[in-house]
């Protein structure tokens, strides 16, 4: 069990293994439900890509060769798979 301080500002500061456990980076983002009878569930808010980063992430991975939409595809599964998308 970690402890942790409350400032007189209201204000928590959560540990490195803390942060490490639920997988939050610097600059990430905590959700905290709170549940009945002082309970409170604290996770990580899985980031979203975005299109945009979406962009050239094929560039030189297909040596010149035209991709059909099928490879495309494929390719983009893998890469949201690798990346966690759709985990919850």
């Amino acid at each position: 069990m970690t402890l942790l301080t409350v400032t007189s500002r209201g204000q928590v500061t959560f540990r490195q293994e803390v942060l490490k456990h639920l997988g939050v980076k610097p600059g990430e983002k905590i959700e905290l439900d709170l549940l009945p009878y002082g309970r409170a569930e604290l996770k990580s808010v899985q980031q979203k890509g975005t299109f945009r980063a979406l962009h050239g992430f094929l560039k030189g991975k297909t040596s010149g060769k035209r991709l059909t939409i099928d490879e495309i595809n494929t390719a983009i599964s893998e890469a949201g798979a690798a990346a966690g998308a759709g985990e919850k």
